[in-house]
C-alpha cells in the first residue's frame, strides 16, 4: 500500500520570530555573519545591525530574509482536511481509483459522503454493512474509514421528470428514492448543510468495446453524457453548496489525446470533452464559488469497471514495460495526489490536467516494440 500524508503535522513557520532564528543559529551575532555570508556571495553589503524583531535590512539590500528552513520537531507539510466534507460519486466497491480517493480524503481527516450507482447500491451497503471491506478500509494509523453516508446516485438523470419510464420500472432501482443528481444534492444539503470537495470518479460507455467507426448515435451519446457530461452537472449542483475556497476532482485517461485502439464507443472524445471541460469550469466556478477544478490522467489499473474494456490486463503490462518508472501503479498514488489537489497546499492549482500513470504520457516509442529488436 502507498504511503499517505498523515494529519496532525505541524505546519513550519515562514516568518519565525528572531528567537526563533537564535535557537537555529545560535544567537544575534550568529545571525550578522550569516547575513554578511549571504551578501558576500550575492554581492549584497548589509547592516552590522539586527534588529531584535522582522529582517534584516541593509542600505544596499532592498530587504534580506533569513527563513528557517525547519524547526526542531517539524515533520514536514501536512495534508490536513480536518473539518472538510467531501462527496466522491462513482464509489460501488474497494477496489477502483474512487475508493482509494476516499481513502486518502480520509486520512487526512475529511468527512466522506459517497454515492453509488443506484443497481449497485444494495451490493455496496451490505459488503460494508458485514466487514466484507474491513481489510481495504484500514487507514496508516489503524483506524478504519468511516463513511458518514452511501446516497443512491444516477448521474445520467438531472432531475425526476428526466428519468424514464422503463428506468423507473427497473427492478433495480426498486425500493431507491431521491437518486437523480438534483435529488441528491438536495438531499446533501438537507443532511450536512455543505460540502468542501467533490470527485468526479463516473464512466460507463455501453459500447465501449466498439471501434469509433462501429459506434451508434446512441452509444457516443451514452458515454458523453455518463462520463463527461455528468460531470458538469454534479458540479452544476454542487456548487450553490460548496464552501468558498474548496476543490473539485475528476479522473480521466490519456485516450484523450492519444490513439488507444480498443478503448472506443466514443469513450474517447468523452475523456477529452471532460478534460476541456475541467478548462472551462475552472474558470467559471472559480469566478463564481473560488472553487478550483483539476482533473487526474490516470494509468491502467485493474478495477472490477475497468475490466469491462477487455484487455486492461494487457494495458497494465504495457505501462510496466514502457512508463520510464518501471513499476507497478498503486490506486493509492491517485488517492494521494487527489488529496494534494484538493488540499490548501495546491490552492494555485486549478484548470490542470495531472498524470498519473508512472510517467507512460511521456513517452513517444513503445520499448516493447517488435521492430526495435530486429
Amino acid at each position: 500500500m502507498g504511503a499517505y500524508a498523515t494529519t496532525g503535522m505541524q505546519m513550519i513557520a515562514t516568518r519565525p520570530s528572531i528567537p526563533a532564528y537564535r535557537q537555529i543559529l545560535g544567537s544575534t551575532s550568529a545571525l550578522s555573519a550569516f547575513g554578511r555570508s549571504i551578501c558576500s556571495r550575492t554581492g549584497f553589503a548589509i547592516s552590522s545591525k539586527a534588529t531584535s524583531a522582522g529582517p534584516l535590512v541593509s542600505s544596499n539590500c532592498k530587504r534580506v530574509v533569513v527563513r528557517a528552513m525547519s524547526q526542531r520537531g517539524a515533520q514536514g507539510l501536512p495534508i490536513d482536511l480536518t473539518g472538510k466534507r467531501a462527496f466522491i460519486a462513482g464509489v460501488a466497491d474497494d477496489n477502483g481509483y474512487g475508493w482509494a480517493i476516499a481513502k486518502a480524503l480520509a486520512a487526512a481527516g475529511a468527512e466522506i459522503l459517497v454515492g453509488t450507482w443506484v443497481p449497485a447500491l444494495n451490493i455496496f451497503e451490505t459488503s460494508l454493512r458485514r466487514g466484507k471491506f474491513d481489510e481495504s478500509r484500514k487507514l496508516p494509523d489503524g483506524s478504519l474509514m468511516e463513511i458518514a453516508k452511501v446516497y443512491p446516485l444516477d448521474a445520467v438523470y438531472d432531475t425526476p421528470e428526466d428519468v424514464p419510464e422503463d428506468v423507473k420500472a427497473n427492478k433495480r432501482y426498486a425500493g431507491a428514492s431521491n437518486w437523480t443528481v438534483k435529488e441528491v444534492v438536495e438531499t446533501v444539503k438537507n443532511d450536512f448543510g455543505s460540502i468542501d470537495i467533490l470527485v468526479h470518479s463516473l464512466a460507463n460507455g455501453p459500447e465501449v468495446t466498439k471501434s469509433l467507426l462501429e459506434t451508434s448515435r446512441r452509444g457516443y451519446l451514452a458515454a458523453i453524457s455518463a462520463s463527461s457530461y455528468s460531470y458538469v452537472s454534479l458540479l452544476q449542483h454542487f456548487l450553490p453548496i460548496m464552501n468558498p475556497g474548496g476543490a473539485s476532482i475528476s479522473l480521466t485517461y490519456i485516450a484523450s489525446e492519444r490513439i488507444i485502439p480498443g478503448y472506443g464507443g466514443g469513450m474517447s472524445s468523452a475523456k477529452a470533452a471532460l478534460e476541456s471541460d475541467t478548462r472551462v469550469l475552472a474558470y467559471e466556478a472559480g469566478r463564481k464559488g473560488k472553487i478550483r477544478v483539476n482533473t487526474i490522467s490516470a494509468g491502467p489499473l485493474g478495477s472490477r469497471a475497468a475490466k469491462a474494456i477487455g484487455f486492461i490486463e494487457k494495458m497494465i503490462e504495457y505501462s510496466y514495460v514502457n512508463a520510464p518508472l518501471q513499476k507497478e501503479l498503486l490506486a493509492d498514488e491517485v488517492g494521494n495526489t487527489a488529496a494534494f489537489l484538493v488540499s490548501p497546499l495546491a490552492s494555485a492549482i486549478t484548470g490542470s490536467t495531472i498524470y498519473v500513470d508512472n510517467g507512460l504520457n511521456t513517452m513517444g516509442l513503445a520499448l516493447d516494440s517488435p521492430t526495435l529488436s530486429t
